[in-house]
């Protein structure tokens, strides 16, 4: 028995004996390929195990595809990451992924991603693929990342072939990825720590300031691609899931610069560098140049999106790119130096939303949630390692999402616009936000997305709209809720929020009724009586064509 396959079944039992609801089939290799599929996703997206098994598309009619994640819309481009499972009771870890699967792949992403195509889908991926046709429809360029999990060896020389002739046809936008036993132990068990040593290019420059020594360099692509071909994303603060879609789209510039000839040579002047914390930094003084640098607890902090390029640009032509170098610098920060990492962070990167949560983290504003909901009997996360879905509480990122449609009325942007939660929203979303608000509208918006999930596992009959509507029926729902009571949302407190959080649990079906015959009565505005298809719902709610049709009703 292969002692990485062990582990991994190992731990593939106690997710099913902690998560029974998860997986309903009697099937006993069923229910286990299903759970190896959460834990895939959940290792590789850097996602907990409870949102993953939502993302779970197996069954009938599921095209192949075990499981889908959406990313955020970008300016013009998105990424879509599918994942198809292959699990073997045999834990010898030996057996390839089978080529066949690797065709069908390929051919399930051109079907799945012309909206022209009509393909018979379960409930539970048809709504997610119609919601990406309407974004490609509407001009948005997908990149598709399938990512092809067993508990055994890679596909084939020949699959391989196939699987780079896809890449090239599809100019980069479809990437299929090997994803297996080895790399899910090593996502559980990997420290937020590297050592390493880098070989920078020519002369470079140390000083001391303010108790960090800081050091600036050129560095060599290759130099990097060799140190991330080593350790990975144990060199980022997060792993691939923070990586938008648009790094490895089809007219990435560090990509084709790097490629031709003449451009890669100016690489060093086109980009921005590289920004690095660690632990403590040493060199050879006395010698002139092309320092070897020994690094001590290493982490890219600012250019990560860059340095992923590199390497998968060099992996796939390890010939170019000779002459192309970076500059990069170094901040060695005292031990106690969390403030200063967030802060250095905040002001070199932008690109990254999702970081910018636990940048604002330690904020007083969160300090402040965080005790109020505890007063209130609830837990309020500010960091990805804190509480279990099973706890009384909620991340700081649903928070953000519900208030944002519930209170601030821009479902639209709660939905669709999650990378903005802690970036440019951040204000609007948490400035003069109490706990009880915060945690009304969450257990609004809680309610809402148990009875979407509910609806899209043919639980029950439902609107053909559900999937795209929660965020528009919380919104809905704290609008009336704030109508019965007469308040305000600068009314709600801790005074009345046992008031009204027995009076939504009380009373939740009609509060949803009455949301759904508004979006029904304003979809008939909309569109009369003629049939909407998904692709059309899905751009509705996206685009938020509703609003004004539900603010007038109000």
């Amino acid at each position: 028995m292969d002692v990485y396959a062990g582990i991994v079944d190992q731990r593939l039992t106690g997710i099913m004996e902690s998560h029974p609801d998860w997986f309903p089939w009697a099937d006993e290799h069923k229910r286990r390929s299903a759970a190896f599929v959460v834990l895939c996703m959940s290792t590789s997206l850097d996602l907990p195990l409870h949102e993953c098994a939502e993302l779970l598309t197996e069954g009938g009619n599921d095209a192949g595809v075990d499981g889908l994640h959406l990313g955020d819309v970008g300016d013009g481009d998105f990424l879509v990451t599918l994942f198809q499972g292959k699990y073997k009771t045999d834990l010898g870890g030996e057996a390839n992924f089978p080529e066949n699967g690797v065709k069908a792949a390929i051919q399930t992403a051109e079907v799945l991603f012309d909206p022209h195509r009509d393909v018979p889908l379960n409930p539970r991926i048809a709504p997610r693929i119609e919601e990406v046709r309407s974004l490609i429809g509407d001009g948005y360029i997908p990149t598709v990342r399938f990512v092809l999990c067993n508990n055994g060896a890679k596909w084939s020389d020949q699959a391989d072939i196939r699987v780079r002739e896809a890449a090239l046809a599809s100019r980069g936008q479809l990437q299929l990825v090997h994803y297996n036993h080895h790399g899910i132990v090593k996502a559980m068990t990997r420290g937020p720590h590297v050592d390493a040593v880098l070989t920078l290019s020519g002369s470079m420059v140390t000083e001391d300031l303010n108790f960090t020594r800081v050091m600036v360099g050129r560095v060599a692509v290759h130099e990097l691609s060799r140190l991330f071909e080593e350790h990975g994303d144990q060199l980022l603060e997060r792993n691939i899931r923070r990586l938008p879609g648009r790094v490895q789209s089809r007219q990435c510039p560090v990509r084709g610069t790097l490629l031709d000839e003449k451009q890669a040579k100016n690489f060093y002047l086109y980009n921005n560098g590289i920004t690095v914390a660690c632990d403590r930094f040493d060199y050879n003084a006395l010698q002139k140049a092309d320092h070897q640098v020994q690094v001590k607890g290493m982490q890219v902090i600012n250019g990560g999106q860059t340095c992923k390029t590199i390497h998968e640009t060099l992996r796939d032509h390890p010939e170019a790119a000779r002459e192309a170098s970076v500059s990069i610098r170094l901040h060695q920060l005292p031990e106690e130096s969390g403030e200063i990492v967030r802060d250095i962070t905040r002001a070199t990167n932008s690109q990254s939303p999702v970081d910018l949560r636990d940048l604002h983290s330690n904020d007083d504003m969160q300090k402040a949630l965080a005790a109020g909901c505890e007063e209130l009997g609830y837990a309020y996360w500010r960091h990805d390692q804190q509480g279990r879905p099973d706890d009384p509480g909620f991340t700081n990122t649903t928070i953000a999402e519900a208030v944002l449609a519930v209170w601030r009325e821009r479902p639209q942007q709660a939905k669709c616009r999650r990378g903005e939660h802690f970036g440019k929203l951040y204000e609007l979303i948490f400035d003069g936000l109490n706990a009880a608000q915060a945690l009304t509208a969450a257990l609004i918006f809680r309610e809402v997305e148990a009875r979407r999930r509910g609806a899209c596992d043919d639980q029950e009959v439902a609107p053909a709209f559900t999937p795209y509507a929660s965020h528009l029926l919380a919104m809905l729902i704290g609008r009336a809720i704030r109508a019965d009571f007469g308040i305000a949302v600068p009314g709600i407190t801790h005074r009345n929020f046992d008031d009204l959080r027995t009076a939504f649990t009380q009373d939740s079906n009609r509060y949803y009724a009455l949301a759904q015959e508004s979006i029904a009565a304003a979809l008939r505005t909309c569109y009369g009586d003629r049939d909407i298809s998904l692709q059309q719902l899905a751009a509705t709610f996206r685009r938020g064509d509703l609003l004004e049709l539900l603010h007038e009703a109000a």
